[in-house]
């Protein structure tokens, strides 16, 4: 069960990956309207400049305005087992046929599920626009739940057979046909079921709202500790994305008010207090400049060039754009105490400045939101939180550094640079090198040459089962995980780390882990052909 639920949270990754440059352009769009920042005539309907910067800004709201849509087509990328490609066409014709569903039972039968489908889909209605198709809003988590079920009945139908006189059902056909059949009583369990959802969701708005810090406290502290199984994305995306504190979710609702937040000179907390639940990228921004801080003081002196080599690219990545696994795995599997540490210390930060008055949405990194959406935008009427949040963040900073260090000295953690081991990357040269194959220097590994060496660490193409990764992830489940190399093997090939749980492994690679992905369903198509044609040969 936790395999499945991972792998739902990996596939997530696929459509998340698209927010930030739209995020960007929004951000950027809408501050080239502020009179504040180019004048009040660049701003005038009939100038060419704001023609342009409008048009330029309706094209980013693009990811924001169609969000259910967009992860209703991208999940298949990563829970498809085949043909991804055509399961996601599958996905959208059987998700729009839902709501078409939707939309006709509500019309026709609406008084007996108590919606009334002749209200105007505005916020607080329940109702919505999908693809033009008025229907209930159940926003990503509808968009999640249809696209999983019929990706799995993707995965199921995809290679069934049929008689040579419907052949031209099979595939694709045979599954929207399936998916079809199932939609209906979907679209009917839906309105029987979401209206009471929603009061549910209404009631946890409350019940957040109420409860303040310490509501920032608890999500926060989720959303951290919880990254090793990576199920964090359940937590933060019913936030983020979904309707769990405002109608929406927060990023599409802040992006959709930053000019009007922006030119008003009430407190932000006042005027957005659900913007405390979007905060989280500050443990990323200032707690990880802390940890490697930390970790590089307290390698040995002769091992410090080689550590800074591999934490600084890794704190740029999570400072600039928010991805923290590559530092985060670094130390989570040598000393889990610390990431419980890290967690703590990411509540709390995150927690004192929503009791400063700081909110926004900084769920990520400072190039994709903290500068474009929250920083550059809000300085001028806002610029007291701004500072409030640096100066709270910088003073987290030390506090992660001091903290991080004692830890490591006082317990003699064998953090990178103190172990008795090599601090660099290896080659498959250098893997071959491990097994008595052959020896040679260490070079640089090519990714093609990542993705076979880890192929056969994993066991080879007959030992796996599903191939699937987030955002620096590979997740794979295996056949036999005695099959599978040692965890110093895959770590000697370039990972950060490995997490092993019954036959499912994930191991860390970094942010060409799609890259890496590709290369590896493309060997083993290719293993599987060769297998094929020798036993075609064979027969004849």
């Amino acid at each position: 069960m936790l395999s499945h639920i991972q792998r739902f949270g990996g596939a997530m990754f696929t459509p998340v990956l698209l927010f930030p440059f739209a995020g960007i352009v929004v951000g950027i769009a809408i501050m080239l309207q502020n009179p504040l920042f180019v004048g009040e005539t660049l701003t005038t309907p009939d100038n060419l400049f704001a023609q342009v910067v409008h048009i330029i800004e309706e094209g980013g709201w693009t990811v924001f305005r169609n969000m259910p849509l967009i992860f209703a087509v991208g999940l298949p990328v990563g829970l498809a087992r085949q043909a991804h490609g055509r399961a996601c066409l599958a996905v959208l014709v059987s998700f729009l046929t839902w709501n078409y569903f939707i939309n006709a039972m509500g019309v026709t039968w609406g008084h007996y599920f108590g919606v009334d489908f002749n209200a105007e889909p505005i916020a607080g209605s329940g109702l919505t626009m999908v693809a033009g198709i008025k229907t209930l809003d159940t926003s990503i988590v509808g968009a999640i739940v249809i696209s999983g079920f019929v990706t799995a009945i993707h995965n199921h139908f995809y290679e069934k057979q049929l008689p040579v006189f419907l052949g031209i059902f099979q595939g694709s056909s045979f599954v929207v046909i399936m998916a079809f059949l199932a939609m209906i009583p979907c679209a009917w369990l839906t309105l029987f079921g979401w209206p009471k959802v929603q009061m549910g969701i209404e009631s946890l708005q409350i019940f957040l709202r109420n409860a303040g810090a310490l509501g920032v406290w608890v999500y926060t502290f989720l959303e951290r500790i919880l990254i090793p199984t990576g199920l964090h994305h359940f937590i933060y995306g019913p936030f983020v994305f979904g309707p769990a504190v405002v109608e929406g979710g927060i990023q599409l609702y802040w992006a959709q008010h930053l000019q009007e937040f922006s030119q008003s000179t009430m407190p932000l907390k006042s005027l957005f207090p659900e913007g405390g639940f979007a905060l989280h990228g500050n443990s990323k921004v200032f707690g990880c400049l802390g940890i490697a801080l930390a970790l590089y003081s307290t390698a040995a002196p002769e091992n410090r060039a080689r550590i800074a080599g591999l934490l600084i690219p890794a704190t740029l990545t999570a400072m600039l754009v928010g991805i923290t696994e590559p530092l985060e795995f670094t130390f989570l599997f040598i000393s889990p105490v610390l990431f419980a540490v890290h967690a703590f210390l990411a509540a709390s930060m995150v927690t004192l400045m929503y009791m400063c008055g700081v909110v926004g949405n900084m769920g990520g990194g400072l190039l994709d939101q903290f500068l474009p959406q929250n920083w550059i935008p809000m300085f001028h009427n806002h610029s007291s939180m701004v500072l409030t949040q640096i100066g709270i963040g910088m003073a987290f900073t030390g506090i992660y550094f001091l903290l991080f260090r004692m830890l490591i000295l006082r317990f003699d953690l064998k953090t990178p640079g103190r172990a008795e081991i090599d601090v660099k990357l290896y080659s498959k040269a250098d893997y071959k090198a491990s097994r008595n194959q052959t020896t040679a220097a260490t070079t640089k590994v090519a990714r093609q040459d990542q993705a076979a060496a880890f192929l056969e660490a994993l066991g080879g193409t007959g030992n796996i089962l599903r191939v699937n990764n987030c955002a620096t992830r590979l997740r794979i489940t295996v056949s036999d995980i005695a099959m599978t190399q040692s965890d110093e093997v895959f770590k000697a090939l370039g990972a950060h780390g490995v997490v092993r749980h019954g036959n499912s492994i994930q191991v860390i690679v970094g942010l060409h882990v799609p890259q890496v992905r590709d290369q590896i369903e493309t060997l083993m198509n290719v293993t599987s052909s060769s297998e094929i044609k020798s036993m075609t040969e064979a027969v004849l």
